[in-house]
């Protein structure tokens, strides 16, 4: 079984969320249902890899453990940067070697398998980093052992997100809706995940059919175009799918999951793009990266000005992104490039006075639509891992 794929897991979804429905019209707490259904479920998905939950309970168990160590030590003694840093670095030495092993020999034990790696690692990481940061900034006081378990487990988000904030997560985990709240909250979800299923079947299975069948293996300019494209949707249709059944789920359970993707293809600029896509991720980047680089670089004078530490930051940002994905070339290049762009819009946006003259001007946005879409095509052709074969093949085709 697989999180919102295949036949099993809907049937044994729709029985499982019955009796939270039942539960949320009649006015009651969801609380002890939906931490039941996370054993639950989590159970049915692990159960054929031992290892794999073995160690997700194992991180989680660490996870919770560190944090409420660090917590401690955090009212104890203040912001030591030592065991700030230990606590980060401790969480991120599982995420490291696992995308090591996977880069180097595609698991030490062959066929792809991972010691140190488990299906939803690198979603419960950014739960654990963020606790952890929140902590350091005094923003976090107090930690429940069972919320925070629920938190990273919570079934519907762990394998692909949407990475939700705990703070936020808080607030809706205690929460008793009224029935008319709660029947709203039901009517929103079961939408969104009438939509994902819209998404990820029939449109995500028609965009992948045209990549396989028409466009892979051939190397003129037409289907390199047209496999960029199909390959873009597919990403799309797939992951924002998963993301709206994932949502849908979690509203149905009385958490409003945040929403990951807000019509990217829309976007008049680059950075309008990372604002709709993949949203908690790109988001997540930008506050605990990006912005506390650019904090820090400021507070320090490490550049010149605020637009060469902006550019800066922006580079190293959007290649950690490349990396989080995966060590393979074509995953960092992925990201140096989406960094490149958004230094470009960066400086082009604060530098230009013709944008300034025109950005709102209604041929100016159809222009700069045009141009984003076609660069986050190229991007995702990048990502495929496809580049390089669709660069040599076209060199071939026009000789």
């Amino acid at each position: 079984m697989s999180f919102f794929s295949g036949l099993d897991f809907f049937i044994t979804l729709i029985i499982a969320i019955i009796p939270a429905i039942v539960i949320g019209l009649n006015g009651k707490s969801l609380r002890y249902y939906r931490g039941f259904l996370t054993c639950i479920f989590i159970y049915l998905i692990y159960r054929n890899s031992l290892m794999e939950l073995a160690f997700l309970t194992g991180y989680s168990a660490m996870s919770l453990g560190l944090v409420k160590l660090y917590l401690l030590s955090r009212i104890k003694m203040g912001r030591n940067k030592f065991f700030y840093a230990s606590a980060v670095i401790i969480t991120l030495c599982p995420l490291i070697l696992s995308k090591l092993e996977s880069f180097v020999g595609h698991g030490f034990f062959g066929s792809g398998s991972t010691i140190f790696g488990f299906l939803g690692l690198s979603y419960i990481f950014f739960r654990v980093i963020q606790t952890i940061i929140e902590i350091y900034d005094g923003i976090i006081n107090e930690i429940k052992w069972y919320e925070f378990l629920e938190f990273l487990l919570f079934f519907p988000t762990l394998s692909s997100g949407p990475i939700d904030r705990s703070r936020r997560f808080s607030q809706d985990y205690s929460k008793i809706y009224t029935g008319k709240e709660y029947s709203e909250l039901l009517s929103n979800g079961i939408v969104k995940i009438m939509w994902g299923l819209l998404y990820k079947l029939p449109l995500s299975g028609t965009a992948m059919y045209i990549m396989n069948t028409y466009m892979i293996n051939k190397y003129d300019p037409i289907h390199i175009i047209g496999y960029a494209y199909s390959y873009g949707l597919y990403m799309f249709f797939d992951f924002a799918g998963y993301s709206l059944m994932a949502v849908g789920t979690g509203y149905i359970l009385g958490i409003k999951v945040p929403d990951n993707f807000n019509k990217p293809f829309i976007s008049i600029d680059i950075k309008d793009f990372w604002d709709r896509w993949h949203i908690t991720l790109s988001h997540w980047f930008r506050d605990f990266i990006f912005s506390r680089f650019l904090f820090n670089s400021l507070s320090k004078k490490r550049f010149k000005s605020k637009l060469t530490a902006a550019s800066a930051g922006l580079m190293i940002n959007m290649a950690l992104m490349g990396i989080w994905h995966g060590l393979e070339l074509h995953y960092i290049a992925y990201g140096v490039y989406h960094g490149i762009l958004l230094v470009i819009a960066e400086l082009y946006q604060k530098k230009s006075r013709f944008y300034k003259l025109h950005k709102r001007d209604k041929v100016y946005k159809i222009v700069s639509w045009f141009i984003t879409l076609n660069l986050v095509m190229f991007g995702f052709l990048i990502f495929s891992g496809q580049g390089r074969a669709a660069a040599i093949g076209l060199i071939e085709y026009l000789r």
